[in-house]
């Protein structure tokens, strides 16, 4: 099942690109829209929503044309936008209820509905506050309950875990989990953030710089061929890290004096049966240098978003 697709789609604002010949298809499930702020992330959203014209290029969500039929896309999705966007003066099931209505909910269902989605984010006894007097993590609860309240097909859900303490993030996810898997909702959950879409998501598409640089289910991406090896080196590490680039291996530091290295299954001159780890300490003997911590490691996200965008 594909929920979203696009076909070289490009925005520009002005002279800038945000969206940049974009292709991509978003599968059934929970999938994660991942890359540093500024990647064009929030823009692919909204142009999916018709809420920004493309410069170029097709979109089609849930099967329908964004071109010709926003309203009923619209209709069919619940977003929770990136900022804040209630109502001053209302309190959390008034503003969920009116939510409801406006997405198509007659008023005494809307109204049903606002109270169960309350209770189902956690604010049921603080329903009856307005909104204004809501912490950061309860105003982003209450853009989930809105986003849910008229039981959409499809969530876009935009950096959801902004400004939440740790407590707060860690039970937005459960409860983003909870949609995904328990309710069987098809989600793109949108963030900067890699441990919350590999905690939440199955499926992931990585944006840099207004084009897409990789896509695929999570679990593949980070098993493709290779191994990745934590290693610490006496000597210039950073003339290392040269080395083993020179020698065709990809590699990023850490926050200590630790490296992540990414060995392909045959890199250039060695033979495909040499064991990886015997390729790093031929090449530190080769250079002068010395081993002094090697490890196997679990691919992470990290990993695949590292050597996707390029990082050192």
């Amino acid at each position: 099942m594909v929920t979203v697709s696009l076909d070289k789609v490009s925005v520009t604002y002005g002279t800038q690109w945000a969206l940049r010949d974009v292709s991509a298809t978003f599968p059934g499930g929970a999938v994660g829209l991942l890359g540093p702020n500024g990647a064009g992330k929030s823009t692919m959203i909204k142009a999916l929503l018709g809420l920004v014209p493309p410069d170029r290029g097709e979109m089609k969500v849930l099967d329908l044309d964004v071109r010709t039929s926003p309203l009923l896309i619209r209709a069919r999705i619940g977003y929770m936008p990136e900022t804040d966007a209630h109502i001053p003066g209302m309190n959390a099931v008034t503003f969920v209820a009116y939510c409801g209505e406006l997405s198509g909910l007659p008023r005494a269902d809307a109204m049903q509905r606002a109270h169960e989605v309350l209770y189902y984010v956690g604010l049921g006894e603080a329903r009856y506050r307005n909104v204004e007097t809501y912490s950061t993590g309860m105003k982003q609860r209450i853009k989930l309950a809105q986003a849910l309240v008229h039981d959409p097909d499809l969530l876009f859900l935009d950096e959801p875990t902004n400004g939440m303490d740790p407590k707060g993030r860690e039970e937005m996810l459960e409860l983003i989990r909870d949609i995904a898997v328990n309710k069987g909702l098809n989600l793109i959950l949108s963030s900067h953030l890699l441990p919350d879409v590999e905690y939440a998501c199955e499926h992931v598409i990585v944006m840099d710089k207004g084009a897409v640089a990789t896509q695929g289910p999570i679990a593949g991406l980070k098993g493709q061929g290779g191994r990745v090896f934590e290693l610490r080196v006496k000597g210039d590490t950073d003339r290392f890290i040269e080395v083993l680039r020179a020698a065709g291996l990809e590699c990023h530091s850490t926050d200590e004096d630790v490296m992540r290295v990414f060995v392909p299954p045959s890199p250039d001159g060695f033979g495909a049966t040499s064991p990886s780890s015997q390729i790093l300490f031929q090449l530190a003997a080769q250079h002068g240098m010395q081993v002094r911590h090697l490890r196997p490691s679990l691919p992470t996200l990290e990993d695949v978003f590292a050597r996707a965008v390029g990082e050192p």
